[in-house]
């Protein structure tokens, strides 16, 4: 099978069996392009992680769009958004079709409900992987703690946080290589 049919049925298939978006893809993605097939080094899926979130669009795209030029250039980032867009689309789609007619039924309703926990977990359990990846260590937590803090309490835009950890990020790496 040619690299575009795989890496496009592999965004499919991601695409289609997550529920929760772009940070609930993230382990399927790592699991399926670094830890299975090998095409992208773990530090490398790291650092396109932190570019597909500080770039406009949607995380879930993005990722699969960067994945997709590492791998093949234009042509593979396009086979690779297809793949991920394609099931929400469709299934986006379907519900316009016919939510009128579900929109009331305390069955759907209740559905939802249960599956919010799990999109939570979904979230949090990449979170936690990239903090260990990151290597992040108990000198180290009082960054993301502060952004978040930050973001949270203060309401600070997360593209000042981003800005500023690059900023910092890129004064660090200059004094560390002196």
């Amino acid at each position: 099978m040619n690299i575009y049919a795989k890496s496009f049925g592999i965004f499919l298939k991601i695409g289609t069996f997550t529920l929760g978006g772009g940070y609930a893809m993230v382990p399927l993605i790592e699991n399926e392009i670094v830890d299975k097939e090998k095409w992208i080094s773990k530090d490398d899926f790291l650092d396109l992680l932190a570019i597909a979130q500080s770039t406009p669009g949607v995380f879930a795209v993005n990722i699969s769009i960067f994945v997709g030029y590492k791998l093949r250039g234009i042509r593979g980032s396009i086979v690779t958004a297809l793949g991920t867009i394609l099931p929400a689309f469709i299934s986006i789609l379907i519900i316009a079709l016919f939510f009128h007619n579900f929109k009331e039924n305390t069955i759907v309703e209740h559905i939802f409900k249960g599956i919010r926990p799990a999109v939570v977990a979904l979230i949090a359990v990449p979170t936690f992987n990239m903090a260990k990846s990151a290597k992040i260590n108990r000198y180290t937590i009082i960054i993301p703690i502060a952004s978040a803090l930050l973001i949270w309490l203060l309401g600070v835009s997360p593209i000042y946080i981003i800005i500023v950890a690059g900023l910092g990020g890129y004064i660090y790496g200059r004094l560390n290589r002196k």
